[in-house]
């Protein structure tokens, strides 16, 4: 039974080693088109995304990460509240989350609000870009760089060099 738990401890490092890397590319970015950052928040259901944030924290070597907890989209009202406050530098949307992951209704009021305030979104999708995020990169690019040119402008950040414009 613990030869069993050990191979299976292996195979859980092995696949969030391939997600953090993920994540590696669009902190990478971040950091060269947004080199002031320090901050960064994620709005997020904490129980369903466990490893996904898990994974995300673990890569971002450098930056002070800020998790705001939601249970449902009524939540995000009190979470751009929350944010408002505390005035991170940049939200980090968590793919696949059921409440604030990309291509949700949620994400998209999170990164207009956050937008407002002069605080940009990355994301790993495509289809968080599409949605405002000012850049992203990672498996659901391609691999491209890729950025909203219309929202970081909104944001009042840079848009990366390099990247291509949805």
């Amino acid at each position: 039974m613990s030869r069993v738990r050990s191979v299976v401890a292996i195979l859980a490092l092995a696949a969030s080693t391939l997600v953090a890397g993920d994540y590696d590319a669009m902190f990478s970015a971040m950091k060269k088109a947004w080199p002031t950052c320090e901050t960064i928040a994620v709005v997020c259901d904490t129980n369903g995304s466990k490893t996904a944030l898990s994974t995300l924290t673990g890569a971002a070597n450098g930056y002070k990460v800020m998790v705001v907890d939601v249970k449902g989209p009524q939540d995000m009202g009190k979470a751009i509240g929350t944010l408002t406050g505390r005035k991170p530098d940049a939200i980090v949307l968590l793919a696949g989350d059921r409440i604030a992951g990309d291509g949700s209704s949620a994400a998209t009021f999170l990164i207009q609000r956050m937008a407002a305030l002069k605080v940009p979104t990355a994301a790993t999708t495509e289809a968080g870009v599409k949605q405002g995020a000012a850049l992203g990169i990672g498996p659901g690019t391609g691999g491209k760089l890729l950025s909203n040119a219309k929202v970081a402008a909104v944001a009042g950040v840079a848009v990366p060099a390099g990247a291509t414009s949805l």
